[in-house]
């Protein structure tokens, strides 16, 4: 197969070529090497493993002697094995790991987990380790995580925490500290910080304000930069911000990210960019009646770019380069495997000026700056919590 390369900018674009669905999700491992779908139609389903970081994408079919079900999840590993997760029965779920073996398949089992009531087993995002793989069962009133691969003895529980736990972002780069979104009865949500290797202990990482529905949906250890849904700047609504793990500074609200007739999802940050996060680049994912195309936006810009999705681009993957690259999956039938590459265009540089008067004191105090203020605006100055990595208390 030959690799889709293409550039497109905020205004350009029709949609060409017959893009194919998959009938399931699309993970990329944590370091952009692997992913793994659903591939096939109908009663024809089996695991596809990609390959990323070669000099051009190509895609390895890893079907069994009998189909996957259409909720089969799968997750990549950094070696290139792909861990399924099948659901056998209300309560069973089974995991093997997939691998191809010259013109075959190869499957290694690794045994099951039982889990009370009708909620499925979810498999979390790839961990950074790239060995180990997590998955996730919420009850009634406690969540349950599993080391379903890349332990010594098969499937083993690892935490059982109080509450309704969904989410799932890594803060890490060695999968120890996990951050999922935690509802206490009927208590708002907030992000709370799980050590994976202290038995699932628990510390408060995201609490806006008391009352608000704080929720962490993306997050890159080497920056720091976090991206937040919260309501705390219009109760009822949330709204999407960003902050810096550590950071004193408040949680920030950019407007150019809130659109009235659509929804705006981030879906990869671009790594790399130590202690820089305003210079990060984020993939944002932006659903509307007419379809779904990407967004392209840096917290030190004024302005989120808006691109027409590449054809047969499977609709919120994707991950960044350390450069700026941002790598977009696609499937049409002329390239069934393919990579459409992205990057943010560069923000106009200021306009300059005739020499004026010293700008006065603005509206609060401070000094004003003419043209407004680059950053983006702050909700409210609450700052961002970050759970400790020694001396943890439990929470629960």
């Amino acid at each position: 197969m030959t690799a889709c390369a293409i550039e497109t900018t905020a205004e350009d674009g029709d949609h060409e070529g017959t893009a194919v669905s998959p009938p399931a999700g699309f993970a990329i491992t944590a370091n952009g090497a692997y992913a793994a779908r659903l591939a096939g139609s109908g009663d024809a389903l089996y695991a596809e493993r990609w390959t990323l970081d070669g000099p051009e994408p190509y895609a390895v079919p890893l079907p069994l002697d009998q189909p996957e079900e259409p909720d089969a999840q799968l997750l990549p590993l950094a070696d290139g094995r792909v861990l399924v997760c099948r659901r056998v029965d209300g309560r069973r779920h089974t995991f093997s790991l997939l691998y191809p073996t010259g013109p075959g398949t190869g499957e290694l089992r690794l045994g099951s987990v039982e889990a009370p009531g009708p909620g499925p087993v979810e498999l979390l995002p790839p961990s950074p380790d790239g060995i180990c793989a997590y998955a996730r069962h919420i009850g009634p009133e406690s969540t349950t995580l599993w080391l379903v691969a890349g332990g010594a003895f098969g499937p083993e529980r690892v935490a059982e925490l109080p509450g309704r736990c969904a989410g799932g972002v890594w803060l890490d780069r060695t999968g120890r500290i996990l951050a999922l979104d935690r509802r206490l009865g009927d208590g708002p949500v907030k992000t709370v910080a799980v050590d994976l290797e202290r038995g699932g202990e628990v510390s408060p990482l995201l609490q806006i304000t008391e009352a608000s529905d704080d929720r962490l949906l993306l997050a890159d250890p080497d920056s720091g930069l976090l991206l937040i849904r919260s309501d705390a700047p219009s109760p009822g609504h949330e709204r999407l911000g960003w902050g810096v793990l550590g950071s004193l500074l408040p949680v920030r609200f950019p407007d150019c990210l809130r659109l009235d007739d659509a929804a705006v999802t981030p879906f990869a940050v671009q790594p790399g960019q130590v202690l820089m996060p305003e210079s990060c680049g984020v993939a944002l994912r932006i659903d509307a009646a007419a379809g779904s195309w990407v967004g392209l936006w840096r917290p030190s810009g004024r302005r989120m770019h808006q691109v027409a999705a590449p054809p047969g681009w499977v609709a919120g993957a994707g991950a960044w380069s350390p450069e700026g690259v941002l790598r977009l999956p696609c499937s049409t039938q002329e390239l069934p495997c393919a990579l459409a590459g992205l990057s943010v265009p560069e923000e106009p540089g200021p306009v300059p000026e005739e020499p004026g008067p010293e700008p006065g004191p603005g509206p609060e105090g401070h000094a004003g700056d003419g043209d407004g203020d680059a950053r983006p605006r702050a909700c409210r100055p609450v700052p961002l919590q970050q759970a400790p990595l020694t001396d943890r208390k439990p929470a629960g």
